[in-house]
């Protein structure tokens, strides 16, 4: 069974995506335009490598610029609202069984997945297990090397 791929994008997120895709349409555009018509003006396109490199750039731009524009098109806005579930968007402070360590994530897209600021996939195996969980519920996740449990000890 083939599990259909949702995106979800903070408000903030969605904001900072369309000013990036601004950016890349009339900005970065038209420096590779510009470095096509430069290449161009140097002759024989076949062994010309400053034209190929401008291709292939112009490739990689437009390849990025449907990217962001298919993650705008589809995307569900995240609301931030109170829940006392676990939902995208949630901060979890999660406890380790039989230790006190303690871990903060706060529970994003992939797209927007960080583990740097601690921004965990709702598609990781921890991200799946906690979605839909409350305080004091326990969670287990199967890793290399075996089991790790914990406990949800705080939902904001």
């Amino acid at each position: 069974m083939v599990k259909e791929h949702k995106e979800y994008i903070t408000k903030e997120r969605q904001k900072e995506l369309m000013e990036e895709l601004e950016q890349l349409k009339t900005v970065e555009r038209k420096k590779i335009a510009e470095q096509l018509e430069y290449a161009r003006s140097l002759g024989d396109l076949s062994e010309n490598a400053e034209y190929h490199d401008a291709r292939e750039k112009q490739g990689e731009l437009e390849a990025k610029i449907e990217y962001i524009e298919s993650i705008l098109n589809t995307a569900e806005i995240i609301r931030n609202k109170k829940s006392d579930t676990v939902i995208i968007g949630s901060k979890v402070t999660l406890q380790k069984e039989g230790s006190k360590t303690i871990v903060e994530y706060e529970l994003v897209s992939s797209n927007q997945a960080d583990m740097r600021t601690n921004k965990l996939s709702h598609e990781s195996p921890i991200g799946e297990a906690i979605l839909g969980k409350k305080v004091d519920d326990t969670i287990t996740i199967k890793t290399p090397n075996g089991q790790i449990t914990y406990t949800i000890k705080k939902l904001e």
